[in-house]
Parts: C-alpha cells; structure tokens; sequence
C-alpha cells in the first residue's frame, strides 16, 4: 500500500542509492598519476564502501522498529543490499588496482567505469521516484540499466579477446583479466538493482 507522505525508509534508501553514484563518480573520475595517489583512491572508495555499511546498519535498525511504511520492508532491504552489492564491487577493483599497482586504466576499464557511473545514476534517478511514490515512472530508467549491462556483456566479451591478442604475458593477462571480472560484475549488482526495483513496481500498481 502506498502513502503520500514522506517515508522515512525510503529516504535512507535514497541515502544508499546517492552515496553508490557518488562513489561510482569518484571511481570514474579520479585520475591516478602516482603510486601515492593510486593508495590513496583505494582508501577513499573503502571510505565510501565503509559509509554504505554504516548507511545498511542503520537502514536495518529502522525497518526493525518500521511496522508500516510504503513498500514491503522486505523489499527496502532487498534493495538496499543489492545496492550495497554495486559498491562492493567498486571497492573490490580499486583495491586489485591498488595490489597490482595498475596506474594506467586502459581503455576497457575507462568504459566500464562511465558504464557504471551511468547505471547508478539512473538507480538514483528511479529510487528517487520511489522516494516520490512516483513507481510507473522508474520504468524508463529500468529499461536503461538493463541496456547499459548488455553494453557491459558485449565491453567485456570484446575486451577479454583483445586481451589475449595483444600480449603473451600471463600475469598481465591474468590480472587484467580479473578486474575486467570485477567492472563486468558490478554492471550484473545494478541490473539486479533493477530487477529488484521491477519488482516493486508489480507488487505495489
């Protein structure tokens, strides 16, 4: 059942959402020119990762005490840990980045990185309609995150091969390879946001 009035699930939700497209920002943008600034993009995503796992703490603490609220408690869980999911993931690769002492994305990494700023943006974009009670709208940008994960498929399908091609080291390949993983999986966290948000929008119009 749906309220018109705020809810205050909703708006930690929405908290989740904004601080996985922000991370997903940093991640995108920062530029790494030294070992020195490479660590430190590495603790700065842990922050954000950190940041999250306090958000989910206290987004549980609240559904606890919620007996009623605007969409199923169940569901705000199931969409605030799929959402920790995607900054999970990000956290995972510029930890890699750092272990490997990978300075230089190359141009696979630099796509999937404006893929998955692009994915959480339009996250944000829907749970904000969510936090509006405004669920037939979300569609639109569900539709998107699903297109920009098939672009995330086909990036890294194309990529891996490429890889394989150009050099014969197998510790490049190896490491490469994984973090390619690593950005492909994150893009597969935001269609599960998605498919998670779909099903919200059946349960509730």
């Amino acid at each position: 059942m749906l309220f018109t009035k705020s809810d205050a699930l909703l708006d930690e939700l929405y908290a989740i959402a904004k601080n996985v497209y922000d991370s997903a920002i940093y991640f995108n943008k920062y530029k790494i020119k030294s070992l020195d600034t490479l660590k430190r993009f590495s603790e700065e995503m842990k922050e954000y990762e950190s940041k999250g796992d306090k958000l989910i703490h206290e987004i549980i603490i609240r559904i606890n005490k919620t007996f009623i609220s605007a969409i199923e408690r169940e569901d705000v869980l199931n969409l605030a840990v799929k959402l920790d999911d995607v900054l999970d993931g990000l956290e995972g690769c510029a930890a890699r980045l750092y272990m490997y002492d990978i300075m230089e994305p190359d141009e696979t990494m630099v796509k999937f990185g404006q893929l998955i700023e692009d994915a959480t943006q339009q996250i944000l974009f829907a749970i904000e309609l969510l936090q509006k009670q405004k669920l037939p709208g979300m569609k639109e940008y569900i539709i998107r995150i699903n297109d920009l994960e098939s672009a995330g498929d086909e990036l890294v399908r194309e990529s891996i091969r490429r890889l394989f091609k150009s050099t014969s080291d197998p510790i490049h390949i190896m490491q490469f390879k994984e973090i390619y993983d690593v950005l492909e999986d994150v893009m597969d966290h935001c269609e599960d946001v998605a498919d998670a948000m779909e099903t919200v929008i059946m349960s509730n119009t």
